[in-house]
């Protein structure tokens, strides 16, 4: 197949895909090592954002809608990657899965949507693997950071330890910035979802729903305050553990269970010591509940939509992006009690300005670095696409820094 560029980012007339291009423009320019285009179902709207990013005319416009199959299928075959930004997926996002598993064409997007992500496995995974396309969600902040430390620390104990961390905690350290409205929309079609089907949310409730065919051992549950005696803090409980436990659970599968098939791993925020941390984590735990009794109740999800989402277009200035960043602290432990921790750090702010980087650079990974020899066709997690690779990518590009910690 000859690709005319090395990536495409569709649904570059939003505010992520926005930041995508404008990020792909800042870091490799127009023409030179990395060919790429814009990609949207509006020209106006594509000529319009090619001129706010400070484009020149000669960057690639392409027009396709997420709904008009003929379109995508037009579309997939000119790049080596697909990037999407085109969410909620579980809404418009199955179209394009199936051009690119159809085609053989390499893809990344945002999706932190387990039900769809489990569907598309069902659906698209035997023909992503006849095709050789790489079809990779989850290229964000869901779930690269917390995915990825895992691959770091597992591969660090493996070399020091000689065996694998058998219980891996991801503690949420710092996050200042927010989570984008892409994430919230996709929660909120989430919710709806299973008000449809009452039986999806046994699916979201599933630590291993994306890894079909295996079911490892009980995981810690993480909906109320506790006190982790490894982190020697107290500890709420974490918006996106639902889907980075997944996924990292589907990265031991995919990656042939080298960190065993007894592995455990949970997700948590620190809220710190003493009375003060137990406070706060007591705190969390009751908003969170709060939070998921709003989004089960229609009315106000609605009021939700209405009021409380950014509008299409909207999001934080540069000044809050790039004020932002996150740390996240992983500790985990052998059979035998060896211990090793390890810390993932973002420059930026979550929702936003890291993860405009992470996609892009998870595109350039698999079209750049990561040949069919390390990942064939299927339906893959970044750890297991891309691994270590996609580490030294992110360190040297987009702000992350993989280190052990003590």
């Amino acid at each position: 197949m000859n690709q005319a560029f090395d990536l495409i980012v569709f649904g570059a007339t939003g505010f992520t895909g926005r930041l995508v291009a404008e990020y792909l423009l800042e870091t490799y320019g127009v023409g030179g090592a990395v060919t790429w285009a814009m990609a949207g179902r509006n020209p106006d709207k594509l000529a319009a954002s090619r001129r706010e990013i400070g484009a020149p005319q000669t960057l690639p416009l392409l027009q396709a809608d997420a709904s008009d199959a003929a379109a995508l299928a037009a579309l997939v075959p000119q790049a080596k990657v697909i990037l999407s930004t085109v969410g909620p997926y579980q809404l418009h996002g199955e179209p394009l899965v199936r051009a690119c598993a159809d085609a053989g064409t390499d893809y990344v997007d945002l999706c932190g949507e387990p039900l769809w992500m489990a569907q598309m496995i069902a659906r698209h995974e035997a023909a992503a693997r006849a095709s050789g396309a790489r079809i990779v969600f989850s290229c964000g902040f869901d779930s690269i950071p917390f995915d990825l430390g895992v691959v770091f620390l597992q591969t660090e104990a493996q070399r020091r330890f000689g065996q694998p961390l058998q219980h891996v905690r991801g503690r949420v350290r710092v996050m200042k910035g927010g989570f984008s409205g892409g994430t919230m929309a996709s929660a909120l079609a989430t919710v709806e979802a299973i008000d449809r089907d009452r039986s999806l949310a046994r699916t979201l409730a599933d630590p291993f729903a994306l890894t079909p065919g295996f079911r490892g051992p009980a995981q810690p549950e993480g909906d109320a305050a506790a006190y982790d005696e490894a982190a020697e803090a107290w500890t709420g409980p974490f918006v996106m553990a639902a889907i980075n436990t997944k996924n990292v659970h589907r990265s031991n599968a995919l990656r042939g269970h080298p960190w065993g098939r007894d592995f455990v791993y949970d997700e948590r925020m620190l809220t710190g010591s003493g009375a003060s941390g137990e406070r706060r984590a007591r705190a969390l735990a009751r908003t969170t509940r709060l939070q998921n009794a709003v989004l089960g109740f229609g009315p106000a999800r609605e009021l939700l939509r209405r009021f409380a989402l950014p509008k299409p277009g909207q999001g934080p200035n540069q000044r809050e992006r790039d004020n932002g960043c996150y740390e996240v602290l992983f500790i985990g432990d052998t059979a035998q009690g060896r211990r090793l921790r390890a810390v993932v750090r973002g420059d930026r702010d979550p929702g936003y300005g890291s993860t405009c980087k992470l996609i892009s650079e998870s595109a350039l990974c698999l079209a750049q670095d990561t040949d069919h020899a390390m990942a064939g066709g299927g339906i893959w997690t970044p750890g297991a696409a891309m691994g270590l690779a996609l580490v030294r990518r992110l360190q040297d590009k987009a702000g992350l820094s993989f280190t052990i910690e003590g």
